[in-house]
């Protein structure tokens, strides 16, 4: 179900972004801004609705009803947390790290000898 909802609202979404370009804007013949007598009316010189206005205002209701269905649809899924601590994942216990009884010690500034190697206990 969900793939097909998200289908549906790909294909309704291309095909409103063909019908809004293709339609004509109503303020875009050059006698409107002139104070044309048909222009002059509450909604344009072609009427309150025709074809395209019809089918795109079709097409965006589906748009809508899909949008919320999916939004629906993901949204009852799973639960959410009640706290930030419910989603932090549990951490590792720390690793081990041995450190030897004497380190080496460097030599003086000023001696050129190199510095002994550590010693082994027996």
């Amino acid at each position: 179900m969900h793939t097909f909802l998200v289908v549906i609202q790909v294909l309704v979404a291309v095909a409103l972004i063909g019908l809004v370009l293709i339609q004509h804007g109503k303020g875009a013949d050059a006698g409107a801004a002139f104070g044309s007598g048909a222009s002059g009316t509450v909604f344009g010189s072609r009427g309150a609705a025709n074809f395209l206005s019809r089918v795109t205002a079709g097409l965006a209701f589906v748009f809508f009803v899909s949008s919320l269905a999916l939004a629906y649809w993901v949204g009852g899924r799973g639960t959410a947390p009640e706290s930030v601590v419910d989603t932090v994942p549990a951490q590792a216990e720390p690793a081990q790290v041995s450190i030897p009884d004497e380190a080496p010690v460097a030599a003086p500034a000023g001696d050129s000898a190199q510095p002994e190697a550590p010693k082994v206990p027996e």
